[in-house]
């Protein structure tokens, strides 16, 4: 961690910055960048829209926020957790796969955390912030990278973890009990029922889990054509 690549360092310094400059921007000003930029479910709900006379939105509007409430946090203690998250399991994507790969997988697994949370919490009031949906999604790839390692010992670039070993599918099993826990407890929020966007958080790791193969693909791929064992 105290030697995490760059591309990592950076995305820690963008989260960081962006609560920085969303924390003290006018009222007004952040409030309208909350609504712009944060995934606010009820605005993807034609009923909704259809029963408070509101204009559907375009399809750029809709799309954006998918990924960038993954830049907006809600407290210091947010993003602290999700930077620290961060600098655990993104050295493990970063130095097999390389920052492309990376920043790719990053995006990817936000964008499915959300969709996840929107399938879920259709019509929601409630918006959703924060990076720890595609933090998740690295999870993901990164525990097939390091069982990985057990599975194919002494191989110059080891085999992901099959994605139905016992490893996988236990880790699976307690990440998934956990946030729902989590989710419906309040247990690491303070007791505040509601803080954790649990879906999203399963969403994102699931959709590591599977990106994980066809990213480790174009990742050999690279290194055989740099001709690399």
């Amino acid at each position: 961690m105290i030697l995490a690549p760059f591309v990592v360092i950076a995305m820690i310094a963008v989260l960081v910055a962006s609560y920085l400059v969303w924390s003290f921007l006018p009222l007004k000003l952040g409030d309208q960048i909350l609504y712009d930029f944060a995934l606010w479910p009820i605005r993807y709900s034609g009923n909704y829209l259809a029963a408070h006379g509101a204009a559907a939105q375009s399809p750029f509007a809709l799309a954006v926020p998918f990924v960038t409430y993954a830049f907006l946090h809600g407290s210091i203690s947010h993003i602290a957790i999700n930077a620290i998250w961060l600098l655990v399991s993104g050295p493990i994507v970063a130095r097999r796969w390389g920052g492309p790969l990376f920043l790719a997988l990053f995006f990817l697994t936000a964008i499915a955390a959300a969709a996840a949370h929107l399938a879920t919490n259709w019509g929601s009031g409630d918006p959703v912030i924060g990076a720890s949906g595609a933090i998740s999604g690295l999870m993901g790839a990164g525990v097939r990278m390091l069982w990985g390692r057990v599975w194919f010992e002494g191989e110059p670039f080891p085999r992901l973890a099959p994605l139905f070993s016992r490893q996988i599918l236990v880790f699976s099993g307690v990440w998934v009990l956990g946030n729902v826990l989590a989710g419906y407890t309040g247990i690491g929020t303070g007791g505040e029922v509601g803080l954790v966007a649990w879906q999203a958080h399963i969403g994102g790791f699931f959709a590591g889990l599977l990106l994980a193969t066809p990213f480790d693909a174009l990742a050999r791929r690279r290194l055989l054509n740099q001709g690399l064992p």
